[in-house]
């Protein structure tokens, strides 16, 4: 049995890449499909597998899309049945989910076009509130003033999980940008008449995030086959660790360089930082897994 990508996914994350190398354009990609992946053919969707999503959001992860992405693609259509997914589908209707206790806060929620508030097995409608302040400037937090009911939940449980698993997918691309760019600095930058990635000591710090990111990648992948919730707390803690060190790696390779405003290095840290906490904080997962084999 092979558990590799397919071919068309492998294509997929390839255009992916390109268009996110030159574009975080929502619209653009859409056009490739990505607003369409979870929700289902009879409102104009793909039907993807979980597997998909997490090709498409490990590449929002590598290339540091902002936006409301998780709530949108993953979570949305797992909670509701409804003529508006197929406006989420063409990449014209963005949502902001609040899934308390562990999504607390509305992401975008003030330019959201959908707003939904996931409470037990019941949605309902919010409105902004007070904006809080993020260690990520880019993802804009809002408190939720609950509104109407909107009805039953479809599935709130596979909701949290998928927008777990997407977490974990960015975390995972993330950590990989973040090696790719340590890597490539550390062969540029020279000190006492050498390149630093020839010093044995720089190798063994970047061998390290490459061994955390690949033992994270199979149970991401597997998690998205299972979609049980101990293999997707799994992953989440795995790909959360594997990204904060190689947060930490990038800003040891770099220097100060990393601190300074000019650098993307910077960014990103604050990006995984924010995305480790988000959908569940470390201990949050750790308590299910023990949960599950307990």
């Amino acid at each position: 049995m092979r558990f590799g990508l397919t071919a068309e996914q492998t294509a997929f994350a390839g255009s992916l890449h390109d268009l996110l190398s030159t574009s975080v354009d929502w619209p653009k990609l859409a056009e490739l499909g990505v607003t369409a992946l979870g929700i289902a053919e009879k409102h104009d969707g793909l039907d993807a597998s979980p597997v998909d999503l997490v090709v498409a959001f490990e590449a929002l992860g590598h290339h540091g899309v902002p936006g409301p992405w998780t709530d949108t693609v993953a979570v949305l259509p797992a909670l509701l049945d409804d003529p508006v997914l197929t406006s989420v589908a063409s990449g014209e209707t963005r949502a902001s989910v609040v899934f308390a206790p562990h999504v607390p806060y509305a992401l975008d929620a003030d330019t959201a076009d959908l707003r939904v508030l996931v409470d037990g097995d019941r949605l309902k409608t919010f409105t902004p509130g007070r904006e809080l302040s993020s260690v990520d400037p880019s993802r804009r937090l809002f408190e939720a003033v609950p509104g109407d009911d909107l009805g039953p939940a479809l599935d709130p449980a596979r909701a949290f999980d998928l927008g777990v698993l997407a977490t974990a997918a960015q975390l995972l691309g993330a950590g990989n940008w973040l090696l790719s760019t340590s890597v490539d600095y550390a062969g540029q930058r020279r000190q006492y008449g050498r390149e630093i990635g020839k010093y044995q000591a720089v190798k063994h710090l970047l061998a390290d995030v490459i061994t955390a990111l690949e033992l994270a990648r199979p149970l991401l992948y597997g998690a998205a086959v299972t979609l049980s919730p101990a293999d997707v707390s799994a992953a989440k803690v795995a790909c959360g660790d594997a990204a904060l060190l190689a947060a930490r790696t990038g800003l040891q390779v770099h220097g100060a360089i990393g601190y300074t405003a000019e650098h993307p290095l910077g960014r990103r840290l604050l990006r995984v930082r924010a995305l480790t906490t988000a959908w569940g904080t470390g201990a949050v997962h750790r308590r299910r897994i023990l949960a599950a084999v307990g």
